[in-house]
């Protein structure tokens, strides 16, 4: 019920449920409402709802980074720093983005940042090509998704245009036969612009892809995800 209410925009109605709770709420359910206000875009609870779950587990990365995204996303860029300041100060680590894939029984792995595949130049030149082509069929890089106070929009776009599973799906589209599911694993939540990147690839290429990261599956096809856009 919790999950439904989160994912419907409730998020007052869920705050209202957890309250009327016969038990102390643990980390998963404060973690779902952190997740609805992700979604739905309420800074203000999804402090609260971080909050609670620093409480219970004060070195968790993940609600860390979650709430740095979210005020990411509202602008609010002096929080952005005040979240780092308390990780550094805590010695907390945010994981490098990772993403692996299997090809010929072999599994390769992209980090963001890591220019020490093999291929990477092929996949650098094939993914600008990719994303020339989505732009033309309608892309729209989503600057909400910049984790970095950059000026410029084109400085922006940048600094989306190398995350892991990009570089993953483009070395499945060059490297796996025509038709083939690509199937990708991942360290960290996809964020919202590859989320829309992988959707509008999938129509473009007639291709399959799941992505499971550490939330769910996602399975995208002909531009359309199983989670419908909600994760």
């Amino acid at each position: 019920m919790l999950d439904l209410l989160a994912r419907a925009g409730k998020l007052n109605k869920a705050v209202e449920l957890i309250n009327e709770m016969g038990f102390e709420p643990d980390g998963a359910m404060w973690r779902t409402l952190l997740d609805g206000c992700r979604a739905h875009k309420n800074v203000d609870l999804a402090m609260h709802a971080a909050e609670q779950i620093l409480k219970l587990n004060p070195q968790d990365a993940g609600s860390y980074i979650l709430l740095s995204n979210i005020y990411a996303n509202a602008g609010r860029w002096d929080d952005v720093a005040g979240i780092r300041k308390v990780m550094n100060e805590k010695g907390i680590k945010k994981q490098p983005g990772c993403s692996w894939i299997e090809v010929g029984k072999q599994i390769h792995t992209f980090v963001l940042g890591d220019g020490s595949h093999p291929q990477i130049n092929e996949i650098k030149i094939q993914l600008e090509s990719l994303i020339q082509r989505l732009v033309r069929a309608g892309y729209v890089p989503d600057l909400n998704f910049v984790l970095k106070d950059l000026e410029g929009e084109e400085q922006r776009e940048d600094s989306l245009r190398y995350h892991s599973e990009k570089l993953a799906v483009v070395f499945g589209l060059m490297n796996l036969p025509k038709g083939q599911t690509i199937r990708i694993r991942k360290n960290l939540r996809i964020c919202g612009d590859c989320h829309l990147f992988v959707k509008l690839a999938t129509k473009l290429e007639k291709r399959t892809i799941v992505i499971r990261d550490p939330i769910r599956y996602h399975h995208f096809h002909d531009g359309a995800c199983s989670c419908g856009d909600y994760w």
